[in-house]
């Protein structure tokens, strides 16, 4: 019998996990991947992005609340969780910046932050990893950091001679990163709005565009998760925090969604296994060798 399938992905905050990749982790949860969200902070000093609860008492709990909305997303999405226990550091604002809080998680030594997520790789021996690109898929510290001890916890888990303390080698096989937007996508879906006859959420999203790069052709990899885009908003719901219910997310109707863009996109990074490009699957060259493991 080839071996269970295990897919981990790292996330910086609680929301990340149901804002980036979730649709795919719930379409392998369905055929029966076991799947853990590594989090890394608790998000304590994250927005309330939904004016209902934009209130005294919720800011007085707010690490708490987010616990729970991290509970409940959880079993939204069939998915396994754990917390890695640094400090959320917050996004800065102004001009200069001002400095991140001492103690949070981007100002931590990156060898030393690696290390929890070494040895959750080394429990949990997922087969394939996500997290983010070098630009944490936008510029939040934690996003970046979180980028940066994903890769030293993947390059150091197979390695018998680096953390040994932290348990028996595991090589995970492939490192993604997350590539949520490319202006493809932001086209196919703003065109599909306009030719239903109403108003796209993405034009002004598109003028900014034309300033930034395109990750588009970095994209190597497309999975099939049309079917999963409900359990996917369901779970970002969840986070009653940090999602408003009536914001922008939800603008485009959900069968225009799945029509226009049926995929969530990656870019493979690292592999110690063959797999022909495009891939549709992010276990492919992994299925064929993980019954030898």
């Amino acid at each position: 019998m080839a071996e269970q399938l295990r897919l981990m992905a790292v996330h910086a905050h609680p929301d990340d996990e149901s804002s980036k990749g979730a649709a795919t982790m719930a379409k392998y949860v369905a055929e029966g991947v076991d799947v853990l969200v590594v989090t890394c902070t608790g998000g304590e000093r994250g927005s309330v992005l939904n004016p209902k609860l934009d209130r005294p008492d919720v800011w007085a709990n707010i690490g708490e609340i987010r616990r729970a909305e991290m509970d409940a997303a959880r079993a939204i999405l069939g998915i396994e969780q754990a917390w890695l226990g640094f400090v959320d550091s917050g996004l800065p604002e102004g001009d200069p910046l001002p400095p991140l809080p001492e103690g949070s998680f981007a100002l931590q030594d990156v060898e030393v932050a690696a290390g929890p997520l070494v040895r959750l790789m080394r429990e949990f021996r997922p087969h394939v990893v996500t997290t983010y690109d070098e630009e944490g898929g936008y510029p939040h510290p934690d996003h970046i950091m979180c980028h940066k001890v994903s890769v030293a916890a993947f390059e150091a888990a197979g390695d018998p001679e680096r953390y040994p303390e932290l348990g028996a080698p595991w090589q995970p096989l492939k490192l993604y990163y997350d590539i949520g937007f490319s202006k493809a996508k932001i086209m196919a879906l703003h065109e599909g709005m306009l030719a239903a006859g109403q108003e796209s959420p993405y034009e002004e999203w598109l003028k900014r565009w034309e300033d930034r790069p395109d990750k588009g052709p970095r994209i190597t990899t497309r999975v099939e998760c049309a079917e999963y885009f409900p359990v996917r908003d369901d779970a970002l719901r969840a986070h009653a925090t940090q999602v408003d219910p009536d914001g922008f997310w939800f603008h485009v109707p959900m069968e225009l969604q799945q029509r226009a863009w049926p995929t969530e996109d990656y870019e493979l990074a690292r592999s110690v296994v063959d797999s022909p490009m495009p891939e549709s699957d992010l276990f492919a060259g992994v299925r064929e060798t993980a019954h030898a493991r």
